[in-house]
């Protein structure tokens, strides 16, 4: 269904709905020209990015390639290209560590508050004891899976798919085939078969270091939540859900304070 369209600066227009917003974008940008009497190039308007501050001009050497890029490097940590790819590998890191340690939490807290399980809250969980093993122990072994697994890592960051040759991982390379650094695929890593195209998984990619990022805030926010409340999280969410106007954070904070 076709619709009319008549007024505006430059007089009226035909607009069809499967391309009207182009259209009105066009018009608009064409009015904007007849206004100021200033050429306007539509390719340039319309694909003008997003920037975390509306109206900010982000720096060259962030272009918008990269999955998540909106311009935010006020440090100017990211100018040199060999440190930039770093951070993006560092940050995706940390935002994995962060969801997995969120969605943990706030597990094993709801298990805890609703009487499921004998769990310690999250802070104390590192000090609980276990009888097949000692802390030292644990310390030791975790130190060489970690060690290892992030050797791997490394080494594919510094050679992209060395760690995929043949021997190199007890035969089981096939198994853990990397799509890119920072991307590991196969049937442990991938199971679900997600973004096998990762030249064209942008949007994926977009999706899981928004999500990360939150994880990385939500973290931050639980570790100010226990130095402050000296609770969990669970236990903070009922507690406002008690008395929503009058357990807020505001009266939390002034509350240890005082």
């Amino acid at each position: 269904m076709s619709v009319f369209l008549r007024g505006g600066i430059a007089g009226g227009f035909h607009l069809r709905s499967r391309d009207s917003s182009a259209v009105i974008t066009k018009r608009r940008i064409s009015s904007v020209g007849a206004v100021t009497g200033r050429s306007v190039n539509p390719a340039a308007a319309i694909e003008q990015r997003a920037t975390w501050l509306p109206g900010l001009e982000p720096p060259p050497y962030l272009d918008g390639k990269l999955a998540g890029d909106y311009g935010f490097d006020p440090l100017g940590l990211g100018e040199d290209p060999k440190s930039l790819k770093w951070y993006v590998q560092a940050e995706l890191v940390h935002a994995r560590f962060a969801m997995l340690g969120v969605a943990g939490i706030l597990l094993t807290d709801l298990l805890r508050t609703t009487g499921i399980s004998n769990l310690p809250v999250w802070y104390e969980a590192g000090a609980t004891k276990f009888d097949f093993a000692s802390t030292k122990t644990l310390i030791v072994v975790q130190f060489l899976l970690m060690g290892f697994a992030e050797t791997k890592r490394y080494m594919d960051f510094v050679s992209p798919g060395s760690q995929a040759a043949e021997g190199t991982f007890f035969g089981l390379e096939a198994a853990l085939e990397g799509l890119e650094p920072g991307y590991p695929g196969g049937p442990f890593l991938n199971p679900l078969g997600l973004a096998k195209d990762i030249k064209n998984a942008h949007d994926w990619k977009l999706k899981e270091i928004k999500n990360g990022r939150l994880a990385m805030m939500a973290m931050l926010g639980f570790f100010v939540q226990a130095s402050v409340t000296h609770t969990g999280p669970i236990d903070n969410l009922v507690e406002h859900l008690s008395n929503p106007w009058h357990k807020t954070i505001i009266q939390t904070l002034f509350t240890s304070a005082s």
